[in-house]
């Protein structure tokens, strides 16, 4: 690499590395110890010397900065993008069940985005395909390591891959992924299932495939479809007997599985265990995976279960007479039970709101896709407490608003109440 890719930097901590080399916010790095940097990942990895020389870019001129780095001490930048040299890597998939293609109209620009980008599944956990990796691309990967990878692998058979996601390099997975492994890249994976396309026998064949590559594949998750009004027309959810019935078939799975390779590997999401009334596995169970998998819907129930009487205090600090949670119908009926324990102990009424989705459809039934509109026409129905309780998890991207755009200030305005947000788990996001 010659070019230099400007990284715009936000905010320099105070007593940082790079504070006492100098640095200030509105500079723009443009290379560290004589090396160009693409994003983030290139900044950590040259940042681990022990001497440090910054190129930056200030006010239209070049400018060397230097610096020593103690022993585990922090750069202290963070840049206006993590990724520097190129727009983000989209997705060339035509999935089916693709959520982004099933967004209701006028959200947020970035939810329309489609991210397939390798180095944001390295940095944060997200879900790619592998069907969008130029040479250069399996080249870095491996020759920086970027460990562990996530990878929506949804079907090991070929033809069953590439007919969820209309792309034929998809049918390319378990090469892509034994290369993966080889090079001692460790996966995590995920199944999105659609009944009668990779459910069944299907699903029993990408288990097995998969669980052949551990402990270099060191966990699948599977997911039920997520379907909004918008969705495929040739697809529809799983009914309850079928969302039971395929929960027996992982959890069969898992058993066996954790007799031979010594973990579960196989994890079904939380949905499927509220579906069908199944009791929530320990916290054992997950194979110290948790909270890692907690953002594909995986454990979270269990965290909240663990994490009762910590909540409850916490719920219980924000006082008043009578509190409101809000939540989505999937996690309602559970969550009024510790609703119940919370007035008992603490003498404080909570009532559950569950909130019906009207904006992606009913058949949508997670707290972290509730939209302002819905959330503020529920609630203007009920007799509200003095206090609202609501998953951070609504609330996203970097000015914090619900999918359709409002912030918690502006919802509070409109209720009448303070909203108190609490973290994941609480209260099922």
């Amino acid at each position: 690499m010659s070019r230099y890719f400007p990284a715009s930097i936000k905010s320099v901590a105070p007593n940082s590395v790079a504070a006492r080399a100098g640095i200030v916010p509105g500079d723009s790095l443009l290379a560290l110890n004589g090396v160009p940097l693409r994003d983030v990942i290139d900044v950590q990895l040259s940042a681990s010397a022990p001497n440090l020389s910054f190129l930056i870019e200030r006010e239209g001129r070049h400018k060397r900065l230097f610096a020593r780095r103690r022993y585990g001490e922090p750069l202290g930048l963070e840049f206006v993008e993590e990724l520097f040299d190129a727009p983000l890597r989209v997705c060339r998939n035509n999935c089916d069940f693709c959520f982004v293609a099933q967004m209701a109209p006028g959200l947020r620009s970035p939810l329309y985005v489609k991210d397939d980008d390798y180095r944001l599944s390295f940095l944060h956990g997200n879900y790619i395909s592998l069907t969008n990796l130029a040479p250069a691309d399996w080249e870095r990967i491996i020759e920086q390591f970027l460990s562990p990878l996530y990878i929506s692998v949804h079907a090991t058979a070929p033809d069953v891959r590439v007919g969820l996601m209309h792309n034929p390099r998809a049918g390319e997975i378990m090469a892509q992924l034994r290369r993966l492994v080889d090079a001692g890249i460790q996966i995590h994976t995920q199944a999105v299932l659609a009944p009668g396309r990779n459910d069944g026998a299907c699903l029993d064949r990408t288990i097995a495939d998969l669980a052949g590559l551990y402990p270099g594949v060191r966990s699948l998750c599977v997911v039920p479809v997520g379907l909004t009004r918008w969705h495929n027309p040739a697809l529809r959810p799983f009914s309850t007997a079928e969302a039971t019935a395929t929960l027996e078939q992982v959890l069969l799975h898992q058993g066996r599985l954790r007799q031979t390779l010594g973990i579960g590997f196989v994890y079904p999401s939380d949905e499927w265990f509220l579906r069908s009334g199944h009791a929530i596995p320990s916290k054992s169970d997950y194979d110290d995976l948790l909270p890692a998998l907690v953002e594909n819907g995986v454990g979270m129930v269990r965290l909240f279960v663990d994490e009762w009487a910590t909540t409850r205090s916490g719920l219980a600090a924000l006082g008043g007479k009578k509190q409101t949670w809000v939540t989505g119908t999937l996690f309602a009926p559970l969550l009024r039970d510790f609703a119940q324990d919370f007035q008992q102990v603490t003498g404080i009424v909570a009532e559950v709101i569950a909130v019906p989705n009207h904006a992606f459809g009913e058949t949508v039934t997670v707290t972290g896709l509730l939209s302002g509109v819905d959330i503020l026409a529920t609630l203007a129905e009920a007799d509200l407490g003095e206090v609202i309780v609501a998953p951070d998890g609504i609330f996203r991207g970097p000015e914090a608003q619900t999918l359709d755009g409002f912030s918690v200030r502006v919802l509070s305005e409109h209720l009448g109440r303070p909203i108190h947000l609490w973290a994941p788990p609480l209260l099922g996001d």
